[in-house]
Formats: C-alpha cells, structure tokens, sequence
C-alpha cells in the first residue's frame, strides 16, 4: 500500500466513531513497519486515548523506526488527556505521516514543529477533502463555535410533508425512513418545534441505544407536556427546549425540577433568537445538530443563515393540495434568484424514494 493507501485506511478507522466524539474530531491512526501493519487505532470518545495512543499500546516496542498515520495533526497540548506528540516521540516512531493540520489555534502546526524538532520525518497533506467533510462539524466548532446544522425533510414530489389536516404517515417508504432514523446516531442533538411534538408527539431516540441523543425543543412559550414521548426512557439533563422571556416562571420551574434543561433565550417578534441559542448549545458542547421540523423552523433557520446542509428525501408522489403542509414554511421570495441554493448535490435512491443531499450555498 502507498501513503495514500494506508490513511485511506485511517480514516476509515476514524468514521467508525462518528457521532461518539464530540467536541472532540475523529481521528483514524496506523502503523507500518516494514510494509506491514503492526497496529491500529481511532479515537473512540471524548477522554478516552486518542487514536495515536490507541495505535502506540498496541505496538508497544514495534513502533521504534515504524512509521505513523494520521488523519489529523496529534495534539500537542494537556486536554482530558496528555499530549500525543511526546508519546509519538518517546515512542521511537522514524516517521509521521499527517492527514491534515489541526485547525485548532491551540495545536496548528505546532505537534509538526516538535517532531521535526526531535529529528522525526513529517509529511503533511493527504485527503484532505474528505478529512474536512468528516470532521465538518469540529471544523465549524473550531473556527465559528457554532453548531454544524443539517435540516432533514421528507416530502412528495411538490414539496408536500403532511395534508392540511396533519396527516403524514407514511410519506416515504420504510427503507428511508430506516435510513434517516440511523442518521441520529451521528449526530449530538436533534431539534424539533413544539408544533411538531404536539402534533407528532415523536420519541425521538437514536436507534443505537447506547447513543445517549440529546434532544432539543424550540418551544417560545412553553406549550408542551411532560407527558409527551420524548421525556420517556430519556435522561432528563439531555433534554433543551428553549422558551423566551414571556414564558412564565412557574412553567418553567414545574420542568427544572424535573431536570430538564430550559434555555431562557432572547426574542425576536416574540420568537426564540435562534442564533443565540446555537450559540448557547456549543458553550454547552454541542457540536452538530440534526433538524427534523416542522416546517416553520426549518424557514427559520434557512432564513437566519444557520443551515449548513440539506437532507431532502422525495417520495414518487404528488399531493397537489395547495393547503397541504410544505417542507420549508416562512420566506417571501420575488424573485426566483434569491432562493436557497444547495451546492455539491448528490442523488441516490433509496428503496423507491431519492434521497437529494447538498450544502447551503456560502454557508458550507
């Protein structure tokens, strides 16, 4: 195998903990010697040995003159764990082989400097556009400390996600709704509205359950109830619903003392200032979040700038009821210019459904 083989390799080792790390990237990590494999890691949760340690215990006195893989610059700085690069010095390592630099200021560049320093080879630069998609939601974590938002709808061929009167099951087929419920698993949160719990009542769990999913409600005036199924087999300091100053303090205390988390956020004509409260889920270690409606919050979080991708799964069917619920509610649009355009669109089928995926043009 050639460099670009074996970190091929790493990032695969990576993305098995994806939606398992957070704050924290993943990170995939390999060992050669001699043309061979000696050992492997990844970085499997936060506080947990990251992926370079993982790989080195394995080795033990292998990795003297062996060569390391790594999908993402070793950090070099005291975090819930000691700095990687002086392991991967003592360790005898001849030579390190870099995915990416780290884009955090507390590492970037800094681990490659100490190597070279300590008379180890370095080369840097391999996948670098699949590393950054991996990691999309550390990137954006790092550089803006915002959550990395992707909205996921599904709907007929004209847009349609429910009939006038509410009705939406089912919409897809099976194979696409098993498909985008597997999706939780990746992801830190999912974001509903109130409309949607008191119409859907949803549960709103990841299918792995040992992913402990946190769940987030966008709620002004906090109109949802304790008996609603996403407070069942749910730990409740996992559960955010934002609400706004008119929400009364009795409401909110009968939910604390439940441990509920309420978030008393900023309004904006009498509605959650949805920025500052993805501003407040990162400080709380948020790093990527997934938006299954409705449609109202959807508009809004399109409108406000803060959808980084779109997951749109389209159902051969047509509803062509002009009152029926569409997807994405809220925009006043003139001109057909102005409208949300995606980038980088992929298509793919889905048992009988099309599953249509993109990044949020200007805002990847």
């Amino acid at each position: 195998m050639t460099d670009l083989g074996f970190m091929r390799l790493a990032l695969r080792l990576a993305l098995q903990a994806r939606g398992k790390t957070s704050p924290n990237p993943i990170v995939g990590a390999v060992i050669v010697k001699g043309g061979r494999i000696v050992a492997t890691g990844y970085h499997r949760r936060s506080g947990a040995d990251h992926a370079e340690i993982t790989a080195l215990k394995k080795a033990k006195n292998k990795a003297r003159g062996a060569t390391l893989y790594v999908t993402l610059e070793p950090c070099s700085h005291f975090g819930k764990t000691p700095p990687c690069v002086d392991k991967i010095i003592e360790s005898g390592v001849r030579k390190v082989v870099i995915g990416m630099i780290d884009p955090n200021p507390v590492n970037n560049g800094k681990s490659v400097l100490k190597l070279r320093r300590a008379g180890v080879k370095v080369r840097v630069g391999f996948l670098i556009e699949e590393l950054k998609e991996a990691n999309e939601a550390f990137l954006k974590f790092i550089k803006y400390k915002m959550p990395f938002v992707v909205v996921k709808c599904a709907q007929t061929l004209d847009g349609k996600i429910a009939t006038k009167q509410g009705q939406s099951k089912w919409i897809t087929s099976k194979e696409a709704r098993d498909f985008t419920h597997r999706m939780r698993n990746d992801f830190d949160a999912i974001l509903v509205g109130s409309r949607t719990v008191l119409a859907d009542n949803p549960g709103l769990n990841a299918p792995q359950k040992s992913k402990k999913i946190k769940k987030i409600i966008v709620d002004s005036t906090l109109q949802v109830s304790l008996g609603a199924s996403l407070f069942k087999h749910t730990n409740p300091g996992d559960i955010f619903i934002a609400v706004t100053k008119n929400t009364t303090k009795k409401k909110i205390e009968k939910f604390r003392k439940k441990g509920i988390r309420i978030v008393v956020c900023p309004a904006i004509k009498g509605r959650v200032d949805l920025k500052w409260l993805f501003g407040e889920l990162t400080r709380k270690g948020i790093t990527n979040i997934l938006v299954e409606g409705g449609s109202k919050i959807i508009g809004s979080l399109f409108k406000a700038r803060l959808v980084n991708k779109a997951l749109m799964v389209l159902a051969p069917k047509i509803m062509g009821d002009e009152s029926a619920i569409s997807s994405v509610r809220g925009f006043r649009v003139r001109n057909v210019n102005n409208t949300i355009r995606l980038d980088d669109v992929s298509v793919k089928r889905i048992g009988e459904d099309i599953l249509v995926e993109g990044y949020v043009h200007g805002n990847r």
